[in-house]
């Protein structure tokens, strides 16, 4: 995992879009915004994975392809809805298998996007309410585990003035210190 402010600029989506020089963002600015990492040896991780899941009451799980082989004619539809900026009432949960991709998570109060570039073996959490995005990057490729609390959904809400006032956002905001 590697975390850094995203540049902006207005080029593929798949790209770094690293400043240069680059403006990393260490573990810690990660979780006083809510966002936890564990890095997880992809070999026999199983173990690993259950002791997290197990501690953080994860109940289920399946894994997600996300390929231009696999999804055909959807694909670039796809693509283009995970970078929409959305948020989750659920914490969107993710360990990397293979592949690689970006998650760009709003960091709060000054509204900029951090880039987090992910690749097998990096356990992501996502707190609800965070306001985020994903792309793959220029491998095209991603396959991923994604866990959950309850039943598995992913219901992204799209920012808008109505998601601002949704309730887990409000909770969000409260869980780091911000005025909701």
């Amino acid at each position: 995992m590697r975390a850094y402010y995203f540049d902006n600029e207005p080029t593929d989506q798949r790209l770094p879009h690293d400043y240069n020089p680059s403006r990393p963002v260490d573990v810690e600015t990660l979780k006083k915004i809510g966002v936890l990492y564990w890095e997880v040896p992809v070999e026999n991780y199983e173990s690993q994975i259950n002791d997290i899941a197990a501690e953080r009451k994860y109940k289920n799980r399946d894994t997600i392809n996300v390929t231009k082989e696999g999804l055909g004619d959807l694909y670039e539809a796809k693509i283009k809805s995970f970078f929409e900026e959305h948020m989750h009432e659920d914490e969107e949960i993710r360990y990397i298998l293979s592949g690689s991709g970006y998650f760009d998570v709003r960091e709060h109060p000054n509204n900029e996007w951090i880039r987090i570039a992910v690749a097998p073996g990096d356990l992501l959490v996502l707190p609800a309410g965070i306001y985020h995005r994903f792309t793959l990057d220029t491998e095209n490729k991603i396959q991923a585990l994604r866990l959950f609390k309850e039943e598995p959904k992913w219901t992204p809400l799209n920012r808008s003035s109505e998601t601002d006032g949704n309730s887990h956002r409000i909770d969000y905001l409260r869980s780091i210190g911000a005025a909701a």
